[in-house]
C-alpha cells in the first residue's frame, strides 16, 4: 500500500480515536448546563416514590427530588420514564444523565455506575396473606413469590430462597396488579409497595412477614463523572441538613430518615 495512503488511513483512525475519547470523557455536568436541561430517569408506578396522581401527573418523593435537582441546577427537567430493569442501563447508555428511582446502593451496581451519597432509604420486605405462616427465607420453600425483575429484592430472594418458585415482573406496577388480581399472593418488595397494595385490598390486606433488609438509596450516574458526583454529593448533604429532603420523604412516606444517612457508604 502506498505510504501516502497509509498516512491518510492513520490520520482517519487517529481522528476516530480522538472522537471516541472525547465522548468517553464527556463532562455530563457541563453538558447539562450547556443544554439547559437535565434528563433524569424515573421508574413510574412505585407507590410513594414515583407514581401518577389523580390528575395524571408524575409525583412522589423521587419525582419531587428530581424537580428540586433541576431547579437548583438552573435547568429544565426532562423526566425519562423507564422500567425498574432499565434504571442502571439508562445512565450507562446515555439515555439519561442520572437516575433518581428508589435505586438501592449495592456492590454489584457499583461495578456499573457511580452513586451520590444516600438521599433516602427503603425497607425490603416479604409480605403475604394473614393465614400464611412465613417467618424467614426457609418458609418460602415450595411457595410462589412475586418480585420485580432486576431489583435488590430479586437478587436477595434468588440468593436466599432457592426452594421458592420465583415469578418475575417487569415493574412494580405490574407486580401490584398481579397481587390485586390474585396471580400471586406472596411477594418480596418494599414497604411502600405493600402499603399501595393494601389500599386496593382493604378486605384482605397483606401482612409483612419479615424484613429482608434496610437499603440506602443513591442517585445513579455514569462511571467517572467526578464533577457531577461532587455536585450531587454536596447538593444531597445541603438539602439533607436544611431538612428539605427529610421533609419530602416524610410527606410521602410518613416516616423519618436516619440522622446519619448521608455519612453512610
Amino acid at each position: 500500500m502506498p505510504t501516502r495512503m497509509i498516512s491518510k488511513l492513520a490520520l482517519i483512525a487517529g481522528a476516530g480515536l480522538l472522537a471516541f475519547a472525547s465522548v468517553a470523557n464527556a463532562d455530563v455536568l457541563e453538558n447539562i448546563k450547556k443544554a439547559g436541561k437535565v434528563r433524569i430517569a424515573v421508574a413510574m408506578g412505585i407507590p410513594e416514590y414515583s407514581f401518577v396522581d389523580e390528575n395524571l401527573k408524575p409525583t412522589g418523593s423521587d419525582v419531587e427530588t428530581a424537580k428540586l435537582i433541576a431547579k437548583d441546577l438552573g435547568v429544565e427537567l426532562e423526566l425519562v420514564e423507564i422500567t425498574n430493569a432499565a434504571r442502571v442501563p439508562s445512565v450507562q447508555t446515555g439515555k439519561a444523565d442520572m437516575v433518581v428511582s428508589s435505586l438501592g446502593i449495592t456492590e454489584e451496581r457499583k461495578k456499573a455506575i457511580d452513586y451520590s451519597v444516600p438521599y433516602a432509604t427503603l425497607a425490603l420486605v416479604v409480605a403475604g396473606p394473614a393465614d400464611v405462616a412465613i417467618k424467614d427465607y426457609a418458609d418460602l420453600d415450595g411457595k410462589r413469590i412475586g418480585v420485580t425483575r432486576a431489583t435488590t429484592n430479586d437478587q436477595d430472594i434468588t440468593a436466599k430462597a432457592k426452594g421458592a418458585d420465583i415469578v418475575r415482573f417487569e415493574d412494580d406496577a405490574t407486580l401490584i396488579t398481579s397481587v390485586v388480581s390474585g396471580q400471586v399472593d406472596i411477594l418480596s418488595s418494599q414497604s411502600a409497595v405493600i402499603n399501595g397494595i393494601n389500599k386496593k385490598m382493604t378486605a384482605n390486606p397483606l401482612q409483612v412477614k419479615f424484613t429482608q433488609k434496610e437499603t440506602n438509596l443513591g442517585i445513579g450516574i455514569p462511571k467517572g463523572e467526578t464533577a457531577l458526583k461532587g455536585w450531587l454529593d454536596g447538593w444531597v448533604k445541603t438539602n439533607f441538613d436544611n431538612k428539605v429532603l427529610r421533609d419530602i420523604y416524610r410527606k410521602y412516606h410518613n416516616a423519618e430518615l436516619p440522622d446519619d444517612l448521608t455519612s453512610r457508604q
